[in-house]
């Protein structure tokens, strides 16, 4: 694919990648891309240098339209791999290049690459003119890594993002006005549930900044280019920033003889019959990856494992080793589950939900065994006990 002009002189000199299906354990069905932008001015800028293995496709649509070698200045928005995996070869094609970076960026990329590279090293506040064009930097720390930073060109109104407002979703439109909106908007809020929901308060802050920059376009690092539905996208970061409820209540659980699981629809179809639509999902079955994304805005999270050698099932367990990272804010929750002789699971289940901030609104249900009429009641009447929680937490009729 050829290289695409996103602003007058400026470029989209990206990578497709339309096979990836995994991301450091984040499920990528849609694919990706590696986005990089090339800006021909006085002076020639390259904003990061995608993923390793991809400097051929790179250089080929630099070359439309300069000879690499004028580069003058690498712009490193963010060290990891997939955005600065191919800086070596830029820089030894472009040998007088400048990498712009923060501080934390140069001691990353140092780390990653020892390159003896000649740097420029940035703070909020300053910025490189080009010519026409200015470069103004926004240090993000913390959205996403510590060496994050935003690159703003305020002559055109334009946003290089890093990481933020990304999605992982190869196609063959570049813009936000290209795609199926429902596709785009489905894998923003993926993309944000299992990479960014912990960074809420750096969002948030990161967002008021913002909203002192003129903005028509927000080119990120991953997927396509907003410039139709800035306000729309702006606005789904203000809730999923602080993981805004919807009515809308999570039970997951495995099952080993199916006892674990008829509690888990009791609970449900207490939780339904009381108001609040429940998803009743089972983590054997479901990518970890859809699971998050179904967190980042549900109200409440209620969580069963049968207990397997005194402890949770192993599904369970990685479930809640995943969400625990992620950190999701404002939800409701309690655990469940059955056992046979000894009860190990449900004390551990709820000592996860605790930490990860969950908070408790019912005591532990078990069950030995399997599940009888009195003991399905009682899950049934703690599902609807929590749907009149939630509909008071979400001040619902």
């Amino acid at each position: 694919m050829k290289s695409t002009e996103i602003k007058p002189g400026i470029y989209w000199v990206g990578y497709i990648d339309w096979d990836v299906r995994d991301f450091h354990g984040y499920q990528t069905s849609r694919g990706s891309t590696y986005n990089a932008y090339l800006i021909v001015d006085e002076k020639i800028a390259l904003i990061d240098a995608v993923k390793g293995g991809y400097a051929y496709d790179l250089i080929d649509k630099i070359s439309e339209h300069i000879d690499p070698a004028k580069i003058d200045y690498v712009v490193s928005n963010h060290t990891e791999p997939d955005h600065s995996g191919e800086l070596q070869r830029i820089l030894d094609i472009a040998k007088n290049a400048k990498v712009v970076a923060t501080q934390k960026g140069k001691d990353g990329l140092e780390k990653y690459y020892e390159g003896n590279w000649d740097y420029e090293v940035v703070k909020t506040g300053d910025s490189i003119s080009l010519g026409k064009n200015t470069m103004e930097f926004i240090a993000t720390p913390m959205l996403h890594w510590p060496d994050s930073m935003f690159t703003y060109i305020p002559e055109q109104k334009l946003l290089f993002s890093m990481d933020a407002f990304g999605q992982h979703f190869a196609s063959s439109g570049r813009f936000d006005d290209q795609v199926d909106i429902c596709e785009l908007l489905a894998e923003a809020k993926i993309y944000y549930a299992n990479i960014i929901m912990h960074l809420g308060s750096t969002v948030a802050r990161t967002l008021k900044a913002a909203e002192k920059l003129e903005i028509d376009m927000i080119a990120p690092s991953h997927g396509v280019i907003w410039r139709s539905m800035i306000a729309d996208i702006i606005s789904a970061y203000q809730d999923w920033a602080v993981c805004k409820p919807t009515n809308k209540a999570l039970v997951l659980y495995d099952s080993m003889w199916h006892s674990t699981e008829m509690m888990a629809v009791s609970i449900a179809e207490g939780l339904g019959n009381g108001g609040v639509p429940a998803k009743l999902l089972n983590v054997s079955i479901n990518d970890v990856t859809h699971l998050a994304t179904e967190v980042l805005d549900c109200a409440a999270v209620i969580v069963g494992s049968p207990t397997l050698n005194n402890g949770m099932l192993p599904t369970v367990a990685s479930f809640m080793t995943y969400i625990q990272g992620l950190q999701p804010k404002g939800k409701l929750g309690f655990a469940f589950g059955s056992h046979g002789w000894a009860g190990g699971a449900v004390p551990k289940v709820r000592t996860m939900l605790e930490d990860t901030g969950v908070e408790i609104v019912h005591e532990n249900i078990t069950c030995k065994y399997k599940p009888d009429a009195e003991e399905l009641k009682v899950c049934y009447e703690a599902g609807q006990i929590l749907a009149e929680k939630i509909k008071t937490n979400i001040c619902l009729p």
